[in-house]
């Protein structure tokens, strides 16, 4: 796995033993960040990646200068996976918190310009997730959540869906909430 683009473009990224992870494909990341490219100014930008896995949509981020970036993931190996990964390379604007993604978006006070959620793709409430992210108030007015999801997902129906993209075997669900 490497890093796709910005400061740390090319690094390589080697995942420690242990990692139980399905990372998004070097080639779906950087589809994805062709399309927030033109959608979104990095350098303002705080993101929140659900279900962080390797933490590589984060870095991701980061590398492209967003203000801060936090990562939640509840797999205690992940979790310090993911601190070693950040400070091997030196990233300084990403947080790791080990908690479940329901719990955190129950308690969080932080308001956030992106989320990116990427659940395991057999999770039982994956297609609720819309509804917990927007329903916990994180966005900001004019945010953007990504869902990444198995193509037997559809999240066409929901009030705040605007695009989806497909790169093989990923699928990406875009929602935006209304601007203030």
């Amino acid at each position: 796995m490497r890093i796709i683009g910005g400061k740390y473009r090319g690094r390589r990224i080697d995942l420690p033993t242990g990692f139980r992870i399905r990372p998004t494909t070097d080639f779906a990341r950087e589809s994805l960040f062709n399309i927030l490219d033109n959608i979104i100014d990095f350098e303002e930008t705080f993101v929140l990646d659900l279900f962080a896995g390797t933490g590589s949509i984060g870095y991701e981020f980061s590398s492209r200068g967003a203000a801060g970036v936090h990562l939640v993931e509840q797999n205690r190996k992940n979790v310090s996976g993911i601190k070693k990964i950040i400070g091997n390379i030196g990233f300084e604007n990403i947080k790791v918190v080990h908690i479940d993604v329901r719990t955190y978006l129950k308690i969080c006070k932080a308001k956030y310009d992106v989320v990116f959620a990427d659940p395991p793709y057999n999770l039982s409430w994956l297609e609720e997730i819309p509804a917990l992210v927007t329903g916990s108030d994180i966005l900001k007015p004019g945010g953007l959540l990504i869902i990444e999801h198995p193509a037997k997902v559809n999240f066409r129906n929901h009030e705040l869906f605007f695009d989806h993209r497909n790169y093989g075997g990923v699928n990406f669900s875009f929602f935006r909430t209304k601007q203030a």
